[in-house]
């Protein structure tokens, strides 16, 4: 099945609207079930991510916090980043664009996909994918609001 891509222009520079869409500190202001988010070994964002570098994410779900780790896969900022999960039942890949459209508009785009292993196969045809087209325009609107309102 192709991704779930979502898509937003936002009032903010292309290095801002970036710099907030990727840091995983953030995530829990835009991402629904989201708790917490950081990278890995990474002491308050201090250093640049670099591919290889670790990115965990723990979500509510079921009533349970479950961190779930991503590995950094490419990033060029402010342009793209990207993650691949590598734990769990249910992996996503996550893949973030962000254009310019004039000094102060940037045009943000978002594409997840998930693979399943174990129940995961299971539950990524039957839930996971359903939920998280739903879920997604969500997100980006609220991504947009929190970046556009700081």
């Amino acid at each position: 099945m192709p991704p779930i891509v979502t898509s937003a222009e936002i009032e903010r520079p292309a290095a801002e609207v970036f710099a907030y869409a990727t840091d995983p500190t953030r995530f829990s202001q835009w991402q629904r079930g989201v708790v917490d988010g950081h990278m890995d070994g990474q002491a308050n964002g201090t250093q640049s991510p670099a591919v290889g570098a670790r990115c965990v994410t723990t979500r509510r779900i079921g009533g349970a916090n479950r961190p779930s780790t991503a590995e950094l896969v490419h990033i060029d900022p402010p342009r793209t980043w990207g993650v691949r999960g590598i734990d769990g039942p249910i992996r996503a890949t996550v893949d973030v664009l962000v254009e310019p459209v004039t000094d102060s508009r940037s045009r943000l785009t978002i594409s997840v996909d998930f693979t399943g292993h174990g129940i995961g196969k299971v539950l990524v045809p039957l839930m996971v994918r359903r939920e998280a087209r739903k879920e997604m325009p969500d997100n980006v609107a609220a991504l947009k609001r929190m970046i556009e309102t700081r």
